[in-house]
């Protein structure tokens, strides 16, 4: 995937000005921005939710995600790519097995496909056993593993998830990020947006920076870089 050349505007003001980021197959990566600099933004625009003022996402096939993009092909790709946002969007009154299952339904997957992919994605992320409980019985560690789980049964290519340790103690969040550096071994790309400057550091992955309506670094092996 490669976000060619992309300026982001709201309301007439200019959110993020000229990206070129280019993340490749597989490719682990944190992006890192101060509050309110345009990240919501550029996930939305990568997920063909917020038409860039100019340039474009061009995907892994060379297709231009703006100017080129049919339905079919936009199914296909929303297929191919899950965002996991920091509210998780779950479903409070409906049991866990229930909240994964309704992820598969609105995409209209079988229920034959149904019934042997969501236990499939409860045991990656160890919540198998609380398939029945309701969300609001859950933790906040674990209603993140709900929301995991609910993009592992569409075996997405790239998971992007925006602040992946909010509201999380240090144990947890680690627990989380061993989910997320399996996966990554598992051959998925994984782009997380954060502020979280220990879990960026503890991983030592790329970090991307915007600050400023531009990116400022892009360091492989890097750390977190902002005061």
């Amino acid at each position: 995937m490669k976000i060619d050349n992309i300026t982001l505007s709201f309301r007439n003001k200019v959110i993020l000005k000229d990206i070129d980021i280019e993340i490749k197959k597989w490719e682990f990566v944190f992006m890192i921005w101060y509050s309110w600099s345009g990240k919501t933004s550029v996930i939305r625009s990568i997920i063909w939710d917020f038409r860039p003022e100019r340039g474009d996402i061009i995907l892994d096939s060379n297709l231009a995600l703006y100017r080129w993009m049919t339905e079919d092909t936009l199914l296909a790709y929303r297929r191919d790519i899950w965002v996991i946002f920091q509210d998780y969007k779950l479903l409070e009154s409906k049991k866990v097995y229930e909240n994964v299952a309704f992820a598969m339904e609105v995409c209209g997957y079988s229920d034959a496909l149904i019934r042997k992919k969501v236990p499939e994605a409860l045991e990656k992320v160890w919540l198998l056993i609380k398939k029945d409980k309701f969300v609001y019985e859950l933790s906040w560690g674990e209603k993140q593993r709900v929301a995991i789980a609910r993009a592992l049964v569409h075996d997405p290519k790239i998971i992007i998830w925006d602040e992946p340790t909010w509201n999380l103690d240090p144990e947890t969040a680690k627990e989380i990020m061993d989910i997320f550096l399996d996966l990554n071994a598992e051959w998925k790309t994984v782009i997380m947006a954060t502020h979280d400057a220990s879990i960026v550091n503890a991983l030592n992955k790329r970090v991307i920076t915007f600050q400023d309506r531009k990116v400022t670094s892009d360091v492989p092996n890097g750390k977190y870089n902002l005061k």
